[in-house]
């Protein structure tokens, strides 16, 4: 099979500045914010560790700000993923497990009794509401190493 590289996802935000400075006030890499005119600006970071980037700017989505729900991180130590994000800044919710994604209805406090990988999580927005869900794995399952 030809190689498909997920690389980049683009959010949809109101502020372009506001979203850079939190983005990168987290820690993640500036890659590029390249203004090509005044109706057309790319702004792409990095989270750290990750070899996908997200993208935001101006002319680029119709999505309206915000709707981006339940992207993905996934970490190793939920724990200290929390209080990097925290001393960055980032308001991010006391672990959980059961279901990862959607309201409430379904999320148990604390992380998994069993330690199962995949099964605890925590989450944050960013200042448009755009959600982020920290998932952690320890063990992957078989053929996703």
């Amino acid at each position: 099979m030809v190689a498909l590289r997920f690389e980049v996802t683009v959010l949809p935000v109101s502020d372009v500045d506001r979203a850079k400075a939190f983005y990168a006030g987290l820690g993640w890499r500036l890659d590029a914010d390249l203004s090509i005119d005044e109706n057309y600006r790319i702004v792409q970071l990095t989270p750290p560790g990750s070899p996908a980037s997200i993208q935001f700017g101006t002319g680029l989505i119709t999505a309206a700000p915000g709707s981006a729900q339940y992207l993905y991180l996934i970490v190793d130590d939920i724990d200290a993923a929390r209080q990097e994000l925290i001393s960055h800044g980032a308001d991010v919710s006391e672990p959980y497990h059961g279901r990862g994604m959607g309201v409430a209805a379904g999320h148990l406090a604390g992380p998994d009794p069993a330690g199962a990988s995949y099964r605890t999580f925590a989450s944050f927005a960013d200042p448009d509401g755009n959600t982020w869900l920290l998932q952690q794995i320890t063990e992957r399952l078989p053929g996703r190493e």
